[in-house]
């Protein structure tokens, strides 16, 4: 996803933010985690989300079970993470397309400019449409290496869970991802679909780099 998103140059910075942005709940740091979390809301949900992970209960029936949660830029994800089912589902890439929205460039030192703040522009109202297209693309890179298999991955996507968040659009998003299996890289399409307007044929045509799988 890094080196489809981001010139060669930039990646090892972007991929530096990302080591130090996803955060694992083990045994060993749950405690100084919730002792040093910032918010209250976010504490008491890391403790839900913990608790669920070691099969323990709730603190609360209200407590969603989730298996990973972000604050700012940075991403909490349970063990949980790793008994995933769903063959396209991906907290990790969904959370780091998240970040890339909210990370300025200057913060992991990359130049900065005022047409340049962040390190991804996404539209307001497409950014859960990215993530999850993020999501379910790196998936589909994984299981196939042709325009023709990761159609026929994306084909069988259709027919099993889908994004249940109010704000995407489930067609566009099935046509954001038909798109990018048929691209060469399929991520500057998913980028260029979800910019803002003013801004999406210079995210298509910023870098022109081969299509790469995974995170």
């Amino acid at each position: 996803m890094v080196a489809g998103l981001f010139p060669q140059a930039e990646a090892p910075a972007v991929l530096g933010m990302l080591e130090r942005s996803v955060v694992f709940l083990t045994p060993a740091n749950i405690e100084e985690i919730l002792r040093t979390t910032r918010w209250l809301r976010t504490a008491w949900s890391l403790a839900n989300l913990y608790l669920v992970s070691v099969g323990a209960e709730r603190l609360s029936d209200e407590a969603p079970e989730i298996v990973g949660l972000s604050q700012e830029t940075t991403c909490y994800v349970s063990p949980s993470y790793f008994d995933e089912q769903d063959p396209f589902a991906d907290f990790v890439v969904h959370e780091a397309a998240h970040v890339f929205h909210n990370c300025k460039r200057g913060t992991i030192g990359l130049p900065q400019t005022r047409r340049r703040e962040w390190l991804l522009d996404v539209d307001f109202g497409h950014r859960e449409t990215f993530a999850y297209a993020c999501e379910a693309y790196s998936r589909i890179a994984a299981l196939a290496t042709t325009a023709k298999g990761r159609r026929e991955s994306l084909a069988r996507h259709a027919d099993g869970p889908l994004p249940g968040d109010p704000s995407v659009d489930v067609d566009e998003y099935f046509d954001i991802l038909d798109e990018a299996a048929q691209a060469r890289n399929g991520w500057k399409r998913i980028l260029r679909r979800c910019a803002p307007p003013e801004s999406s044929n210079a995210a298509m045509d910023r870098w022109r780099l081969p299509p790469a799988a995974g995170l």
